[in-house]
């Protein structure tokens, strides 16, 4: 255990070193994924401001912490893609890690774990200033703020499994590309993504609660906007465990099929 703790804060400082060395690069991808959030974010306080000030219990001020709080939940879902797993079969990455006496799959989630350091100091001004435009409504209590902070890593392990699961697919077909945009746009849907899940039709809202995607975003971000209770926060954080665990039994099942029929390639 220690010498696995040594290893996360070891690969989490080099990942925290490196990010630094390009803050420009940085900060033009995460400029880039706001725009998203801004369209998303417009469209809806329209609609609020035409319906008489709300629309589903959100006002536009509500909408604006939602959407900015989105900013931050996003970046933070950024994990390995599975899209990677071809490069890293193609080119031999993946035969190295074998090679290594730490699963792959720790790699990523410390060398990404230590991005996220990097990615919540260079957010901060960038909420600063979306928050100057549009004015949100977000007044946290202590209780949602810790809750938040658990809830976003939650989220962060949670689409980690997801995706390596969706990645280690390339095992048995190289052909994946299609499965993977079909659960992309499930996520997208499903997840309170796209809008607050209080906006989806009452069935998409209830299928939601059963899926992962729901606890990667939807619910990180109804934690700290203040539209959860606080037995509905608890149930969240137990929803999200419950997922990593068996996130973590499922990566580990597949791991051990598809390495059994893993060739290493060349190009």
């Amino acid at each position: 255990m220690t010498g696995m703790l040594d290893f996360y804060r070891t690969r989490m400082r080099l990942a925290i070193l490196e990010q630094f060395q390009y803050p420009v690069a940085n900060y033009f991808y995460m400029i880039g994924m706001i725009a998203e959030p801004v369209i998303y974010l417009v469209v809806w306080s329209t609609i609020a401001r035409t319906q008489g000030g709300a629309v589903a219990g959100y006002t536009p001020g509500a909408l604006a912490a939602y959407y900015i709080v989105w900013t931050l939940v996003r970046n933070m879902n950024i994990v390995f893609t599975p899209y990677g797993w071809e490069w890293r079969i193609q080119k031999g990455e993946l035969a190295a890690m074998l090679l290594q006496p730490i699963h792959p799959l720790h790699q990523d989630l410390a060398y990404f774990a230590g991005w996220k350091i990097v990615v919540i100091l260079l957010w901060l001004p960038l909420a600063w200033m979306l928050s100057l435009v549009f004015h949100p409504t977000l007044n946290p209590s202590g209780l949602e703020v810790v809750v938040f902070f658990f809830a976003i890593w939650g989220a962060y392990l949670i689409r980690s499994m997801v995706l390596w699961l969706l990645g280690m697919i390339s095992f048995w077909t190289t052909r994946v590309a299609a499965l993977f945009e079909l659960y992309f746009a499930a996520e997208l849907l499903l997840s309170g993504r796209l809008v607050p899940l209080v906006l989806m039709p009452v069935w998409v809202q209830q299928l939601a609660w059963f899926l992962p995607f729901r606890w990667t975003f939807g619910y990180p971000i109804e934690a700290l906007i203040g539209t959860l209770s606080p037995a509905e926060l608890f149930v969240g954080l137990g929803m999200q465990l419950l997922w990593i665990m068996l996130g973590g039994l499922a990566v580990q099942a597949m791991w051990r099929l598809g390495v059994r029929r893993f060739s290493a390639v060349g190009s």
